[in-house]
């Protein structure tokens, strides 16, 4: 294998262009370094002044001796000079007199030049140094000394250096390191005690944990699966949304296993040289066998793993990196207890041959967590947290469908830190709520001030929204209804929590939905005969639920149960992307515009037959800014003259109760 690999990087052009990059690279390097040697050591510490100026401090009786040399004239200056040179120098500096002391203990020594100047052909510069009474002389040089040394300085130093800085590149690169280490594995290990990480420390995702646990057998005890003829699986996949625990479930079998640990990011192996991906596979594979078992985790495998049918053209130094990547998978021999683990939310990219079995044998999903695992998620997190005897869960879990663990993670550290900000030592469930605000919508702008017009208009919004979801069966109730905005842009926000958990969703609840959402912008028009730009987001969101219905859910009398559009990035933004032609998408168009009036023309009938209902709880919010609620159905009540439900009745009772009388009021 090596052999080969030697053999290609001789014949490979793009090889022996990088060697020779590297040859010119340390030449101008050596040179740059020589040439700086060799100019200090002719020029030293001396200051150049001009022949002319040389000339007049010799009228002026300034220099004590001149030597001069074939290229240069250096000059001494007298006691005199010298000390009037150090005061200009020194000229309004607190330290001149250590400087002064300094040059006294110096003149008692024999004197060294202070200047040079280049030399002149001057037939009268002989005469003037005498007539001056300046000493003078020539100085002769040891030419067979100097020339030896010039020599080594220019032309054997330079060659030494070469010679060492080549061969450390070599070495390097002839390790699979390349230029600079650009070649080698960056892989991290981590072994059993660095991880500290189990499958106790994982939780909402059982059925991922119970595939993962069967590989962590298969390490411990290969004997009993070897017997029966079973071999261990090459790879497994983990898909699924980010921040579902997909490292943390790596981690866990490495932690559970007891092996080494390698992990890497899979944009750590593609540089802009073309091969230096696929050497670091090569090595890291490499590694891995020597240490086996071991688990190699891979994240992010979409950053090499892509399909390589592209029709926009190709990348030479992924694909190859792939290339490199499937042949060793191919390659290292399951026996000795090497697996491979690798996670992405894009599978649907990922080329087809990496996915196959034989490969990766497993693909396990990593899905968002239901209640159960919620609950679950946050008992982990909440383990080491004070809370007082109010706190509740599993109110939290419900209050947080379609959270993921790092959303429930960060919660739980949010209310903590509330609970230090508010002077308290213990968490309580109004810290858990107001965390589950925080992540969802932002922290309170206590800074923004509305005026009084804009809060009457954002209170009536956001109760038109409460008031007509509480009037419908089919919708969540009322936890909360506050007009205070928040970071994140929202005004104002009224929080529904579900009863349980749901993993479908009828037709009645979707237009439950619809005619809750639009039913703020139905308020504004009923009680200010006028519309405002604060149901935007209502607008947006109602219009991809009605969308969905039609041409996902088959829940349009019009196009029936034909699928119209397709999701892509399932475990991303789940974009829609259209399956149908210009005309069926205006014809689409106008079924969600349809489906849309409907339901804003039954939010304004709702609302305009509890028009006293709006007004009291509307002044009230006005006043309070911040409703829970229990306020909010007992004004409700009130209004209707509805009997308040006993202490630990079901919410649904109420509720059924609303709408006997709303059938009552389209009786009469």
């Amino acid at each position: 294998m090596d052999n080969q690999n030697n053999r290609e990087n001789k014949n490979n052009p793009k090889n022996n262009r990088q060697g020779w990059g590297i040859i010119l690279i340390t030449t101008l390097l050596t040179m740059f370094i020589v040439l700086g040697l060799y100019s200090m050591i002719q020029g030293g510490n001396l200051e150049e002044i001009s022949y002319d100026k040389f000339l007049k401090m010799v009228d002026d009786g300034e220099v004590e001796k001149v030597t001069i040399d074939s290229t240069r004239i250096y000059i001494t200056l007298n006691e005199e000079a010298r000390k009037e040179h150090f005061k200009e120098l020194t000229n309004g500096n607190e330290g001149a007199a250590q400087l002064l002391s300094q040059f006294e203990q110096r003149n008692s020594q024999e004197p060294e030049p202070d200047y040079y100047t280049g030399v002149v052909r001057d037939d009268t510069l002989s005469q003037r140094l005498f007539d001056a009474g300046v000493e003078y002389g020539q100085h002769i040089p040891d030419t067979t000394s100097s020339f030896l040394f010039e020599i080594f300085l220019t032309l054997v130093l330079p060659i030494l250096m070469i010679v060492v800085l080549f061969n450390f590149f070599i070495k390097r690169m002839s390790k699979g390191g390349g230029m600079m280490g650009i070649g080698k594995s960056n892989a991290k290990i981590y072994v059993e005690k660095q991880t500290g990480v189990t499958f106790q420390d994982v939780a909402g995702e059982d059925e991922a944990k119970e595939s993962l646990q069967e590989i962590v057998d298969f390490l411990h005890n290969p004997g009993k699966y070897t017997g029966i003829g079973a071999k261990l699986p090459k790879g497994a996949l983990l898909v699924g949304p980010p921040g579902t625990g997909k490292t943390l479930l790596a981690k866990a079998v490495a932690g559970e296993a007891k092996v080494p640990f390698f992990s890497l990011s899979g944009s750590a192996f593609v540089e802009m040289y073309v091969g230096v991906g696929a050497s670091r596979v090569r090595d890291l594979f490499k590694e891995a066998q020597q240490m086996a078992p071991c688990i190699v985790f891979i994240d992010e495998i979409d950053a090499i793993g892509k399909s390589r049918d592209n029709a926009m053209g190709s990348n030479d130094e992924r694909e190859q990196t792939l290339n490199q990547l499937l042949a060793e998978m191919d390659g290292f021999d399951t026996n000795k207890g090497l697996l491979l683990l690798a996670a992405t939310n894009r599978p649907e990219i990922l080329d087809p041959a990496l996915l196959r079995p034989g490969r990766f044998d497993r693909r396990i999903i990593v899905d968002k967590p239901d209640l159960k695992g919620r609950v679950d998620i946050l008992k982990v997190h909440a383990k080491d947290v004070k809370m007082d005897e109010t706190v509740d869960l599993e109110a939290i879990a419900l209050a947080t469908s379609g959270a993921v663990g790092s959303d429930l993670a960060n919660m739980i550290n949010e209310a903590a830190i509330n609970a230090v900000k508010h002077g308290r030592n213990v968490v309580s469930q109004k810290d858990l709520f107001e965390a589950v605000e925080v992540v969802l919508v932002g922290k309170e702008k206590k800074d923004r001030i509305m005026s009084e017009e804009e809060r009457r208009i954002v209170s009536y919004h956001e109760v038109g929204h409460a008031l007509v979801s509480a009037l419908q069966k089919d919708a969540e109730p009322v936890q909360k209804i506050t007009i205070v905005p928040r970071t994140m842009g929202a005004l104002g926000y009224v929080m529904q929590t579900p009863e349980e958990e749901k993993f479908l969703n009828t037709k009645k609840e979707l237009e439950a939905m619809l005619t809750g959402m639009l039913a703020g912008r139905a308020a504004e028009e009923v009680v200010f005969e006028t519309v405002t730009t604060g149901a935007s987001n209502d607008i947006e969101k109602a219009t991809k639920i009605a969308r969905a219905m039609i041409t996902q859910y088959g829940m349009s009398e019009k196009f029936g149960l034909i699928g119209l559009e397709s999701v892509q990035s399932k475990y991303l933004d789940g974009r829609p992307v259209l399956n149908c032609g210009e005309a069926t998408a205006a014809e689409i168009d106008a079924e969600v515009m349809k489906m849309l009036k409907s339901a804003y023309e039954e939010a304004k009938r709702l609302l305009i037959e509890n028009r006293e209902a709006l007004d009291k709880i509307s002044e009230f919010l006005i006043e309070k800014e911040t409703i829970t609620g229990k306020e909010f159905m007992k004004i409700f009540h009130e209004v209707k003259g509805i009997e308040e439900p006993q202490e630990g009745q079901e919410k649904k009772e109420s509720r059924i109760a609303m709408r006997q009388v709303e059938k009552e009021e389209e009786i009469q």
